[in-house]
């Protein structure tokens, strides 16, 4: 038995097989669509979410599977000071695979300690996001067809943003790959990240607070919002939160086939103008996230198609 807590887990050929079946998935639906008939999946959510619970959800649905649903700690036992292990081992007893999301860094790995099935992170604080960044890394293969030799802008909330930090760990694994770091001085990229990934493999990478100015080079560009539930005090929350918004105006130096993601939900980080722009990928990237979700429910089930 197998979970997923973190996408380094995951190898190069793995990402790679979970991306060719995602992209089985998307044009032969009705070969999957039967697949996980009699599987229930447990979703416990201890944190709002709408897409990746949804996602998780409907990506059971479109196997032919059941789900079992918590959306809030309030609703579980854990309001009663249920801990995360014992109800791992409850769960197991209703459940053929859990998603679990959770405040704590580092609950959905105790779950898996405590689990006798498999547990998905869907999510631990600031930690860890893995499906989020198999949403990305799908959407941008879609796109560019292919993880190396790309420049991958990353902008707003790099200290804090669990998808960016996944996300950098993962195309750092491939050739060729180039990061440019975007962020206020506050909301830097967090040292550890810088020397225990891009120095430690050799990835080239550069740091500014401009834009504008790294426009021009980019063919994917990641935008995050700044996120006021990762501050300690609204006093900076405020201060930054406007940082860094992208409108039309700034998309005139942008190549011709820029890729823009975000990982949702959008505040104002992107203009709605920008949505009709053919380089948009956000809403894209949540389509995605279901067929990824689907292909890797599959992998840590052992379930194959019948040819």
């Amino acid at each position: 038995m197998r979970s997923l807590l973190s996408i380094t887990e995951l190898s190069v050929e793995e990402i790679d097989g979970l991306v060719a079946t995602a992209k089985d998935i998307i044009a032969k639906p009705q070969k999957y669509a039967e697949i996980c008939r009699g599987k229930k999946l447990a979703t416990l959510f201890f944190e709002p979410s709408t897409r990746t619970r949804l996602s998780f959800e409907a990506a059971m649905y479109e196997l032919g599977g059941n789900v079992l649903s918590v959306s809030s700690a309030a609703s579980s036992s854990a309001s009663k000071g249920e801990s995360v292990a014992d109800t791992a081992k409850v769960v197991s007893c209703y459940a053929d695979i859990i998603a679990m999301r959770h405040p704590k860094e580092g609950a959905p790995m105790v779950a898996a300690m405590n689990a006798s099935i498999p547990v998905i992170n869907a999510g631990d604080g600031g930690h860890n996001h893995p499906t989020q960044t198999l949403a990305d890394l799908l959407t941008i293969h879609l796109e560019k067809g292919r993880f190396d030799h790309l420049t991958v802008g990353f902008c707003g909330d790099l200290k804090f943003g669990r998808t960016v930090h996944s996300l950098i760990d993962a195309l750092s694994r491939y050739e060729g790959i180039k990061i440019v770091l975007i962020s206020p001085e506050e909301l830097k990229l967090p040292s550890y990240v810088k020397n225990d990934v891009l120095r430690k493999k050799g990835i080239e990478f550069t740091q500014t607070t401009d834009l504008l100015a790294a426009m021009p080079e980019l063919d994917v560009l990641y935008m995050t919002r700044v996120q006021k539930e990762r501050f300690f005090n609204e006093e900076d929350y405020l201060r930054l939160k406007d940082s860094y918004i992208l409108t039309p105006d700034k998309l005139k130096t942008a190549k011709p086939d820029l890729s823009i993601l975000h990982p949702l939900p959008r505040v104002n980080e992107i203009a709605v103008a920008i949505d009709d722009d053919p380089r948009a990928c956000y809403f894209k990237q949540v389509r995605n996230g279901k067929y990824m979700r689907m292909a890797l429910i599959m992998k840590l089930l052992g379930l194959t198609p019948e040819i």
